[in-house]
């Protein structure tokens, strides 16, 4: 059997990356699996599907060996299920929206890997994270500031509708 592949999704905040996995999950559930993230941010917060723990939680979570990747950002806690290891070895590919801080880790650990960056241009990412309403001027004007460099498989830049680009990342995904 062959292994499955990890896609890495990856980019700044507000390129659409929740929104593009959102619109590819339906089109590949037979051949993708799209794990929740497990975000110490309360559930309240709207945005992705994710499960929501405290601090306490994930920390525990990540002692016990139950995340496959884990990272901080922006005062966050992030972990993706450890179960996508079983996943991979019977062949399914999985689908994840991750910190770019990880990707090297993740190339070792889980090959084959594929890192597809979203993006988009400045001004798109700075209207698109004040209108989602999470962040203050200047939490969206310091993030736009943090940019870095990833080696990334394909690109797609996202800044036209949700439409092309849900079908920018789908013909990558599947080629």
């Amino acid at each position: 059997m062959t292994r499955g592949t990890l896609f890495l999704i990856v980019g700044p905040s507000g390129s659409g990356k929740d929104t593009l996995i959102d619109g590819v999950r339906g089109r590949l559930a037979r051949s993708h699996l799209f794990p929740r993230r497990v975000i110490t941010r309360p559930r309240d917060a709207g945005g992705e599907d994710y499960a929501s723990a405290t601090m306490a939680e994930f920390e525990a979570c990540e002692r016990a060996g139950d995340f496959a990747l884990s990272w901080r950002a922006h005062g966050l806690s992030y972990g993706i299920p450890a179960s996508i290891a079983a996943d991979l070895a019977r062949g399914t590919h999985v689908v994840v929206n991750v910190s770019r801080g990880v990707v090297d880790g993740a190339r070792v650990k889980f090959a084959p890997v594929k890192v597809i960056e979203i993006t988009a241009p400045r001004e798109v990412l700075a209207a698109r994270l004040k209108a989602r309403g999470r962040e203050s001027l200047t939490d969206i004007a310091e993030r736009l500031l943090r940019q870095p460099e990833v080696k990334a498989d394909a690109v797609v830049v996202n800044d036209g509708t949700v439409a092309a680009g849900v079908a920018a990342l789908l013909g990558t995904l599947q080629g």
